[in-house]
């Protein structure tokens, strides 16, 4: 039966303990105030710093750089830690080849066709890093600046603010776009991700966090086993360069249906056209519940042989999932084991790729006056 840590501490509190397990303290309460240190230096000298945070059993590490979550730990069953988010331990391998290895991503998440979109009549070309397309905000996206870093404790609640500031132009977009992250562990141990993004010109955005999940620890192998539910009946289905064609297809009788939780490893070497283009899962779900004013739970990920699980909580459209089909053995983990393909996946919440080209999905243009603002939930159960 899964058991989530929420119930187990609020069970703790009611019966006057401390909630504790093996191998670590979930705090009822609020964690202390998060703690920096060096983690090194970028070739001009910039330091880049490595925030450390504990709330409600949940162990976070954050980069200053690209606000990449390092490392993030939670328990098993019995109560073993277990850091189950990819990555490196030295910033030189995170500038020279990460892929994206816990990143926020902007301004904006996913791909963009021929890295190119007319917005007001006006022609935009943004750089263009993959293929003949834009991804994760060109090659000098969100992921590979230093932001500004606060710590900061309300309540009972840990986390940190972070801030960037990309001016007009900055990779192709228009507008000086101001942009606020804030990430935080309740006493529950739940990591919520707020952004909030404002523009002086009308320009679009698309923000999201690229976080590679195994939830049998980093470096222990295939997510295959992984069990995964996405309440969603549609996906976009995208051409050769991985642009979605615009269709908004069904997922009923294909593999693309996770209506109800299956192994990811069930069908993921089947035939399918979408599949083999990918090779592997690399799409965007429409999810049920569309845009909605509060973070509503879309996705669970259970890893059966630890009894972790995830559940995502979102107000976005869409949900990329990505099951780590580029991993290719070359690039090694904080335990010494490299990564190979299928070790570990990503699950993006966010507005639909390509959006900017596609009138039918969803509109991520931001103008001047308006806040950009949403909201994802990671619950971590056992």
């Amino acid at each position: 039966m899964e058991l989530n840590r929420r119930t187990v501490i609020a069970g703790a509190a009611a019966a006057g303990i401390a909630a504790t397990t093996l191998g670590g303290t979930a705090h009822a309460t609020g964690g202390g105030k998060p703690v920096k240190t060096l983690f090194g230096r970028l070739a001009d000298g910039t330091k880049v710093h490595l925030w450390s945070l504990e709330n409600g059993g949940t162990r976070l590490k954050v980069l200053s750089y690209g606000g990449i979550v390092q490392s993030l730990e939670i328990p098993d069953r019995r109560g073993r830690y277990a850091n189950v988010s990819a990555g490196f331990d030295n910033l030189e391998d995170y500038v020279a080849q990460s892929p994206y290895f816990g990143a926020l991503i902007g301004r904006y998440g996913n791909r963009i066709g021929q890295g190119r979109f007319t917005l007001d009549g006006k022609s935009h070309q943004l750089s263009v890093n993959d293929g003949e397309q834009s991804l994760h905000g060109g090659a000098q996206g969100f992921d590979k600046r230093v932001w500004d870093v606060e710590p900061f404790v309300k309540g009972s609640d840990v986390g940190l603010h972070l801030s960037y500031t990309s001016v007009d132009g900055e990779m192709g977009y228009p507008g000086t776009l101001k942009t606020k992250v804030t990430y935080t562990l309740t006493r529950h141990g739940d990591w919520r991700i707020d952004y909030e993004a404002t523009t002086d010109k009308a320009t679009v955005v698309n923000l999201t966090s690229h976080v590679y999940w195994n939830l049998a620890g980093e470096g222990s192998g295939t997510i295959e086993d992984h069990e995964l539910r996405i309440a969603a009946s549609r996906y976009t289905p995208t051409d050769a360069g991985l642009i979605p064609t615009g269709e908004l297809a069904e997922v009923a009788g294909t593999p693309f249906d996770f209506r109800k939780a299956k192994p990811i490893g069930r069908d993921i070497r089947v035939s399918h056209p979408q599949l083999v283009t990918a090779k592997g899962f690399d799409h965007n779900w429409v999810l049920d519940k569309g845009i909605t004013a509060r973070p509503e739970h879309v996705a669970t990920l259970r890893d059966p042989s630890s009894g972790r699980t995830l559940r995502i909580a979102t107000n976005e459209p869409g949900l990329q999932f990505y099951s780590g089909n580029f991993l290719d053995g070359t690039l090694t983990g904080p335990t010494g084991r490299t990564y190979r393909q299928g070790d570990a996946l990503c699950l993006e919440t966010q507005h639909f790729p390509d959006s900017p080209n596609k009138p039918r999905f969803p509109s991520t243009v931001l103008r001047p006056g308006q806040v950009y603002r949403t909201t994802t939930v990671h619950t971590f159960g056992r």
